[in-house]
């Protein structure tokens, strides 16, 4: 019998969660049923482990999803904020910010499979030297609303997709329809990636490794949409998952 590939996930959190009101893990069901839908074992990561444990924890899976959630901490990226923009950054959880930059390195020490989802995308460009749009309508005023919470599991606009990236090929096609819940969007791309997907009005939507930088990471796929919150509507998506799960249970298959 095939071995199913284990995937770490690095969840969400709330200051008070709903048993007894202390900091908890808080993540949408909808990231470990893609993941389970693909054919790969999810396992949900503690934000608080130590830099030990994070590293132990890369070693023991076959590949990592950095999932979604409040704003990054702007002073990660940069070194300071006007009050206009400042207003418009939710409240960041520095506990959060610290294990997933780990996180991020111990992938590319380790050199796992990574699939980045909307903030995850963000604090990957920023773990690596890149930095935010702090607030799409005030710092590109002539961008679309990408906010839409009100269709948070449907299309809402496309986004043109680099004929030689990796979502041309799982997707088949040049434009993909996607759906988005965001406020924030990488700026300036961090060494490593290239964009292989913007919307119409220029708002980055994928990064993958460039050519020159392939063997970073055995697979790299980094999107500001959610695929996840979209399988049941357009199963298309899935495909996403499926490619990331077979290059995991590649890494499985070394790892045995």
């Amino acid at each position: 019998m095939k071995s199913a590939p284990l995937i770490l996930i690095s969840p969400s959190t709330q200051r008070r969660g709903a048993e007894f009101f202390d900091y908890s893990l808080n993540l949408s069901d909808a990231y470990p049923r893609a993941i389970a839908a693909a054919g790969a074992i999810p396992w949900v990561m503690s934000c608080t482990l130590s830099p030990e444990g994070i590293a132990e924890a890369v070693r023991r899976c076959h590949g990592v999803m950095l999932t979604g959630g409040d704003d990054v901490q702007p002073r990660l990226y940069t070194p300071r904020l006007s009050p206009r923009l400042k207003k418009t950054v939710s409240p960041a959880d520095p506990a959060r910010d610290l294990s997933e930059l780990i996180l991020i390195q111990e992938v590319f020490r380790q050199r796992k499979p990574l699939l980045a989802i909307c903030r995850g995308h963000q604090i990957l460009n920023v773990a690596l030297g890149g930095t935010l749009v702090v607030d799409i309508p005030k710092q590109r005023p002539e961008a679309f609303n990408h906010k839409r919470m009100d269709r948070k599991d449907k299309i809402v606009h496309d986004v043109e997709l680099e004929r030689d990236s990796l979502l041309a090929h799982i997707f088949g096609r040049p434009v993909l329809g996607v759906n988005s819940t965001h406020h924030q969007a990488v700026a300036r791309v961090a060494r490593p990636f290239r964009v292989t997907a913007a919307s119409a009005d220029g708002i980055i939507e994928a990064l993958e490794l460039c050519r020159a930088d392939r063997s970073l990471l055995p697979y790299l796929l980094s999107v500001q949409f959610h695929p996840e919150r979209l399988i049941n509507g357009y199963p298309e998506f899935l495909e996403l998952f499926r490619s990331f799960s077979e290059a995991c249970a590649s890494q499985s298959k070394r790892s045995v």
